[in-house]
């Protein structure tokens, strides 16, 4: 607002010091020398340069253009692809429902005939299952790279996301119908030398598309909430892990922080999603950044779908 009416001389005089100020990189001060005025006259009539329209102040923010956040995110962290998810708004189930359509989409692109496609299960992966439309390509198969057995009531999604699949696809996703977690590895092992299921297991670890999220250690998250661990291994991996990758608990550099329960635990190894062709990472929500980082400081992402202001604190991280 204009707090008063300028003389033509008045402004004469507001469009030289603006031009001593913002072009020439005068200080007040400077310009108060050389004009032989005061230094809040100057700071006065700057103020008046704005009110009037003389000067237009404009920030580019690039951490507001998303393919320049994308091509930041693809150089910091060696990716092949990254895909912002456009946001319409700040809810869990918002943001969920646009990271599933952009991954849903960036699927059709990369899925060739003949590939396998491995599975994880959770909320972020029924969102992607739920986007996903009829595919052309031949002789695609699924596979789950996890146990999508549960060892409580609540729902983690597996028997959702494998019939979105199976309809994309025209398939019929492999299931691994254990416990993604045992109470020791002895059984765990023997369950795995079962020629059925090590058959699934052989598929997962030789897919060409792994397509997973992460989870957090916060008290609600799924894995927790599943049944599998005691209230003693929750707190501890509360203390020591950022959250988790395809249920196998990593600290802030991706690096697993208890072999022991990985080795209860019936997973692809983290390390095979380097070999993957295409390994997709899709998460996001302000929770999940941390162990969001992680996975991709460890490398086991080729391919990142996340959501805008994820995308802007992992390029300050």
């Amino acid at each position: 607002m204009r707090n008063e009416k300028l003389t033509d001389n008045q402004l004469r005089m507001v469009v030289k010091i603006a031009r001593f100020y913002y072009l020439d990189k005068l200080s007040q001060t400077e310009i108060a020398k050389q004009m032989g005025i005061s230094r809040p006259t100057v700071s006065r009539y700057l103020q008046h340069a704005s009110e009037y329209g003389i000067v237009n102040i404009q920030i580019n923010d690039p951490f507001d253009s998303v393919t320049v956040l994308s091509q930041q995110l693809a150089e910091k962290y060696h990716l092949g692809r990254v895909v912002i998810a456009s946001q319409v708004g700040e809810t869990n189930s918002q943001i969920l429902d646009k990271l599933g359509e952009a991954a849903a989409k960036l699927l059709q692109e990369i899925v060739e005939d003949g590939d396998t496609i491995g599975l994880s299960w959770g909320r972020t992966m029924a969102a992607v299952a739920n986007h996903l439309l009829p595919s052309d390509k031949k002789g695609v198969c699924t596979v789950y790279l996890k146990g999508t057995v549960a060892n409580s009531s609540r729902n983690n999604y597996a028997s959702l996301i494998a019939n979105g699949f199976n309809q994309a696809f025209e398939t019929q996703t492999e299931i691994l119908p254990v416990p993604v977690i045992f109470d020791n590895q002895a059984t765990r092992d023997v369950v795995l030398k079962d020629r059925f299921i090590g058959k699934v297991m052989q598929k997962a670890i030789d897919c060409e598309i792994a397509v997973f999220t992460v989870g957090t250690t916060r008290d609600d998250a799924m894995l927790f909430k599943l049944g599998y661990l005691n209230p003693m291994m929750i707190r501890h991996l509360q203390k020591e892990a950022v959250g988790d990758i395809i249920s196998q608990f990593v600290d802030q550099d991706g690096r697993i922080v208890d072999p022991e329960l990985t080795r209860r635990t019936v997973a692809l190894p983290l390390e095979k999603l380097k070999t993957k062709k295409h390994s997709v990472l899709v998460a996001g929500g302000i929770t999940k950044l941390p162990v969001l980082h992680a996975a991709l400081v460890g490398g086991y992402a080729k391919e990142l779908v996340t959501d805008l202001e994820n995308a802007k604190q992992l390029v300050k991280m």
